[in-house]
């Protein structure tokens, strides 16, 4: 008896060995070292600093009320938020389906007989109610591994709902600040346009007069149709944008409320923390490793499927059929057997079964580099991203100020006849590209600080 116990021990570990029975462990060759570049040049930002941007609740992150009112719609109404969480409910069944298989399978199976014969004479009745039962010893691991694959199925799940949830809290915001910025741009051009028309009816009556000549009217006519012309522009780009908008909130088209773009305030000192917590912080980097577990426990399944199968059947019941007679009352029934399925014919679909899984694990754990490699990137482009605009946004103050004196300047000149109105049309185009330009530059500067966010994990509460 001890010698038998010793042999199993000594099985149960050679399986081990094997890796049927040991949950899985990240690879050695997956590391987050370096995933940052320059990133202790934002804001004095130390690159060993523990503390974290993304893990701000997303509503100290985006104060708008408005803002956080579609935020807050979109999280319960958009649909691709939706389906991932009917995938978080579809494996929690698949893993409560692993989790019965270590019970024993029930049937109750009753038959009854009606018997005639001696020309109706004689009627006999049996019957017989059995329940059956059979438990799969798992021995093996052929129960365990699919167990553990249900579980980071689910925890994959959970990651892509996560994942999902940052990135429409991304787009929300981004959409709805470049609505704020095609605002700004608009009533930009509108009143640059009011200006222009003013130039224009000035150089009819100065025409009028005689003191310029057609071509003058032409020009003044020519720069306001231009700018006329890309107002169109601007609220068609409004009205696709708003369209866009409401199809997140899954919702039909129609007109967005919203604040203005001087008034948004956005955080401008924040930490990115170290590389190693885009392991723990980003749902999709999550997501992609317990894809790759999953396809270890499969492995570790195939790997299973050349070892025997040991199964306990029994059956309980009454029965008035004793074989030879009929006896009533009935009598109890029972029977207990033990069987043991050693796969023969099958080994060359298992190791065919064996390699696939094998390769598959090898895709997923690519797929898992890949995706933190790209993690590491987005933080990456934003820190520069909010630098480069940030360095813009400065020079582009200089700028715009000196086109407004530049334009102002050289309409008093036109009034005092020491300028061409082709000269105050340049100014005054030089102005309204600058101011453009500016709005420009400040929405990039938002969206880096939102792409940023969602590059380190935020609003995956």
């Amino acid at each position: 008896m001890k010698g038998k116990i010793i042999t199993l021990m000594c099985a149960t570990a050679l399986l081990s060995s094997c890796h049927i029975y040991k949950a899985y462990d990240r690879p050695e060759d997956i590391s987050a070292e370096g995933l940052y570049r320059d990133t202790a040049i934002v804001n004095n930002t130390l690159a060993s600093d523990t503390a974290n941007f993304g893990n701000v609740p997303w509503r100290e992150v985006f104060t708008d009320p408005q803002l956080q009112a579609y935020i807050e719609q979109a999280l319960t109404n958009n649909a691709d938020l939706r389906t991932a969480m009917l995938n978080v409910e579809s494996a929690q069944a698949a893993l409560m389906s692993a989790r019965l298989s270590y019970l024993p399978q029930l049937s109750l199976t009753p038959q009854g007989t009606l018997t005639n014969w001696n020309k109706g004479e004689i009627t006999t009745k049996t019957y017989n109610i059995p329940v059956s039962a059979s438990w799969q010893i798992d021995l093996f691991g052929q129960i365990l591994n699919p167990k553990r694959a249900a579980q980071v199925s689910l925890k994959q799940a959970q990651y892509n709902e996560q994942a999902v949830q940052t990135q429409l809290i991304a787009n929300v915001a981004n959409i709805y600040y470049t609505l704020l910025m095609l605002d700004r741009q608009l009533e930009i051009t509108e009143n640059t346009a009011e200006v222009l028309k003013d130039y224009v009816e000035t150089m009819q009556a100065m025409y009028d007069y005689g003191n310029v000549n057609s071509a003058a009217i032409e020009q003044s006519r020519t720069s306001y149709a231009q700018v006329v012309a890309s107002l169109s522009d601007l609220r068609q780009s409004i009205s696709e944008t708003e369209n866009s908008f409401c199809l997140i909130l899954n919702e039909p088209a129609h007109a967005i409320e919203r604040g203005v773009l001087e008034e948004q305030a956005l955080p401008s000192d924040f930490s990115v923390g170290i590389p190693l917590q885009l392991l723990s912080n980003r749902p999709d980097v999550q997501a992609a490793e317990m894809a790759l577990a999953a396809c270890y426990y499969n492995t570790n399944s195939a790997r299973a499927a050349f070892y025997p199968q040991i199964t306990l059947s029994g059956t309980a019941g009454w029965t008035n059929s004793s074989g030879a007679g009929i006896v009533n009352p009935g009598k109890l029934l029972a029977n207990l057997i033990g069987s043991l399925t050693q796969p023969l014919f099958y080994r060359g679909a298992n190791i065919a079964r064996l390699r696939q899984a094998r390769a598959q694990e090898e895709q997923a754990k690519i797929a898992f580099q890949t995706t933190l490699l790209n993690a590491g990137n987005e933080v990456s482009n934003a820190l520069s991203l909010y630098q480069n605009t940030m360095e813009k946004v400065n020079s582009r103050t200089i700028q715009v100020n000196s086109a407004r004196k530049a334009a102002e300047d050289t309409k008093e000149l036109f009034n005092l006849g020491t300028s061409t109105y082709l000269e105050v049309l340049t100014a005054q185009q030089s102005y309204l590209s600058a101011q453009l330009s500016e709005v420009s530059d400040t929405f990039d500067q938002m969206q880096a600080v939102i792409n940023l966010y969602q590059a380190l994990g935020g609003g995956r509460e």
